[in-house]
């Protein structure tokens, strides 16, 4: 009763409100809505009241339970039928497609990885063979024009450029079993998806393994370069030390022959 009462005197205020001079008609009519929706209050909460105050029965409050309780499921009902519809969506077909989407993005991240970690390390790898080279080709163009410290040097030098080219060739040889691992995944990627109705994911993968063997084929040319040309370094440092070590001969030779004839 007494919110009946509040919006009665809301009603009540707002209608004086408007109609301060009685004769002005035109005021009231203009603002008839909002005596309208006044009214419309006033009825709700009347209707309101007469339920709340009936006599007093355990069933009629039973009744009014049951009324709010089947309310509330019913707009729990308007929220839950859109996820439980979008969850009956997804078959089984659909939940494999996407993770066989998974695996082909998780195994051509995979694979571009190892690819980039194996040409690099077969271009350091050559690098540090070129390197090995051109001191290997300074020594034999330095043979006996060299003090004894400045040969051990450039031997020492020698020995840390071929020690380095050594760890290069095993971490290539690491990181070539790693890519292979990773072109094989890939490669039962692209079928699991093939399989599962995803083609387009099984070609793009498909096409990333060509596209990674043909740049480690590009990076071992490389490599592959670089030993060839240590391998003819190598042939020619034996035979610029047979050369080396023929004249050294000779000219001990020259040097006893001389030393003879002045005895005679």
């Amino acid at each position: 009763m007494q919110a009946v009462r509040q919006c009665s005197l809301c009603a009540s205020r707002a209608a004086g409100g408007f109609l301060r001079n009685q004769s002005d008609i035109s005021v009231l009519q203009t603002n008839k809505s909002v005596l309208k929706r006044g009214a419309a209050c006033i009825r709700v909460l009347s209707s309101s009241e007469n339920v709340l105050f009936r006599k007093p029965g355990v069933q009629k409050v039973e009744e009014s339970t049951d009324s709010v309780d089947m309310s509330m499921e019913s707009f729990r009902g308007i929220f839950a039928a859109p996820f439980t519809q979008q969850v009956e969506s997804l078959s089984h077909e659909s939940l494999i497609r996407r993770a066989a989407s998974v695996v082909t993005d998780s195994s051509s991240t995979f694979l571009s990885q190892t690819t980039l970690a194996l040409i690099d390390a077969l271009t350091d790898y050559a690098k540090a063979v070129h390197k090995r080279i051109i001191l290997q080709k300074r020594y034999l163009a330095s043979l006996g024009k060299l003090t004894t410290a400045e040969e051990e040097s450039l031997q020492r030098l020698i020995s840390v450029q071929r020690a380095e080219a050594s760890d290069r060739l095993n971490e290539c040889k690491r990181l070539e079993s790693t890519w292979m691992s990773s072109v094989n995944l890939c490669k039962l990627a692209a079928e699991a998806a093939s399989t599962s109705g995803g083609e387009e994911a099984s070609i793009t993968l498909r096409t990333n393994i060509q596209v990674a063997q043909s740049h480690v084929e590009e990076a071992r040319k490389i490599s592959a370069d670089a030993d060839k040309k240590l391998a003819e370094t190598k042939v020619e440092e034996i035979q610029r030390m047979a050369e080396y070590a023929a004249s050294l001969e000779s000219s001990d030779e020259h040097e006893i022959h001389e030393a003879y004839l002045r005895e005679d």
